[in-house]
């Protein structure tokens, strides 16, 4: 992959889902998306909102009807959208590893086998060979499944295991554009390692004291709430649906500015999230990226996002500190030059 740019990578990438999804929107039929990530993962914000920046900027569009998996009616969605496609909101969990999103998934095919439903960009892995057949026989029963991936394997794996459209597509978080940082930096660099069950491995960052270790799934819901009642006040309807979409779009941008500001206070990044990659990305911080624990990271960089100087694929934790560092002390060069 030649190097380029990050404004070309960007503009190159919100090109390609373009491509991939516009066949699916038409002007005169409603759409619905499920699954909206209301959870303390800044990176599942920021591909929500990157979904409806899409929606709007190249369609004029909004949703009819949106929802969580817990506050999903498929009788209200027929009354919001009683035609036209059905979205699935994009990532990561498509597979076992979180389960409950595949079931959910499977059950929206269940209840609409006579509706086009489209997932959006999303990296597959699963465990069980008898959960790869139950989603291949709820795929088959549906007949207008079209599963968009994230990576080369993803793409391969679901052409030889699914009978349904599968085409690859960067993730929607690019379609935000570029982002300017919150701020200043003033670490030198700061690690961004996951804590949760997709980690690779508990990193010993004991010989490196000065950098400091965070995640970004710490949220105060508190701030959560006060941005989710402003967004229902700033609804100006009284449509339910509305009403419901500006409280949870309000929630995720309260989530993405968090983790934009987090990032931002670093002139480096270390990370081993996908989402700090790309939102690294969206705001010019170079950063050094380990994977996670099956691959996903390594996999969307070699088919999308790894063609830029900001961008270093680390073998090992001390290579990754090592190239980080190294960059920070050009950040802080060009900052006083």
């Amino acid at each position: 992959m030649a190097t380029q740019s990050r404004l070309t990578l960007i503009a190159n990438l919100q090109e390609s889902i373009h491509a991939c999804l516009k066949g699916h929107i038409t002007p005169d039929e409603p759409l619905a998306i499920l699954d909206f990530p209301d959870i303390r993962n800044c990176g599942d914000s920021a591909i929500w909102l990157g979904e409806m920046a899409y929606l709007a900027s190249r369609h004029g569009k909004r949703p009819a009807y949106v929802s969580r998996m817990d506050d999903f009616s498929a009788d209200q969605l027929r009354r919001a959208a009683p035609s036209g496609p059905i979205f699935i909101h994009g990532g990561g969990n498509f597979g076992d590893i979180w389960g409950a999103h595949q079931d959910f998934r499977e059950r929206v095919l269940g209840l609409f086998p006579d509706r086009p439903v489209i997932q959006f960009p999303q990296s597959i892995h699963y465990q069980s060979p008898e959960r790869i057949e139950q989603s291949a026989r709820a795929i088959g029963r549906h007949g207008n499944f079209t599963l968009l991936v994230r990576d080369e394997e993803s793409k391969a794996f679901a052409t030889r295991q699914f009978d349904c459209r599968v085409r690859l597509c960067p993730d929607m978080a690019f379609a935000m554009g570029a982002i300017q940082p919150a701020g200043a930096a003033h670490l030198p660099l700061l690690a961004m390692l996951r804590t949760d069950r997709e980690r690779a491995a508990a990193y010993d960052l004991s010989a490196w004291p000065d950098v400091p270790v965070e995640d970004w799934i710490q949220e105060s819901r508190t701030a959560i709430r006060a941005a989710k009642a402003l967004g229902m006040a700033r609804a100006a309807s009284l449509n339910p649906e509305r009403i419901k979409e500006g409280k949870l779009q309000a929630a995720a941008r309260a989530r993405v500015r968090r983790g934009i500001r987090q990032i931002s206070r670093g002139r480096a990044i270390l990370t081993d999230r996908l989402h700090v990659h790309i939102c690294s990305l969206l705001i010019g911080r170079p950063h050094a990226v380990l994977d996670n624990s099956y691959g996903k990271v390594r996999r969307f960089m070699a088919a999308f996002s790894g063609g830029t100087d900001l961008s270093y694929r680390a073998a090992a934790l001390d290579d990754g500190i090592a190239w980080a560092q190294q960059a920070a002390k050009g950040v802080a060069g060009k900052a006083a030059a």
